[in-house]
């Protein structure tokens, strides 16, 4: 896994699937290549002072490390931040995540996978 860094990678993902959760709202796109999955995180200021933003940072990125589900190769993931992510018990955003995680590859699949 690799860390997006660029403003214009930030930007690309806003624009493809989105899945929102309690603590985050994840977006994702995909590259024209097939290099390893990306992610990037952004907190919003709106959520509160450095260190509040930071903490929100720090257990989205443990999150995504954590997670036993794969990042599919060639795809840009952002999580945004949201301020419930400070008082969230930390399992309950790792469900979050996974559940979000699942979504958009859903939608890009365009709900072709059918019902189980």
């Amino acid at each position: 896994m690799e860390r997006l860094r660029q403003r214009a990678d930030f930007l690309a993902a806003a624009t493809g699937a989105k899945a929102p959760a309690t603590a985050f709202v994840m977006q994702m796109r995909q590259r024209a290549d097939e290099g390893p999955a990306r992610v990037g995180f952004t907190v919003s200021k709106k959520v509160g002072n450095a260190v509040e933003r930071n903490r929100v940072r720090r257990r989205l990125r443990e999150i995504v490390r954590l997670s036993h589900l794969a990042l599919r190769s060639g795809h840009d993931y952002v999580l945004v931040g949201r301020r419930a992510a400070l008082n969230l018990p930390f399992a309950r955003i790792a469900q979050d995540y996974e559940g979000a995680l699942q979504r958009v590859h859903k939608r890009r699949a365009g709900g072709t996978t059918g019902s189980k």
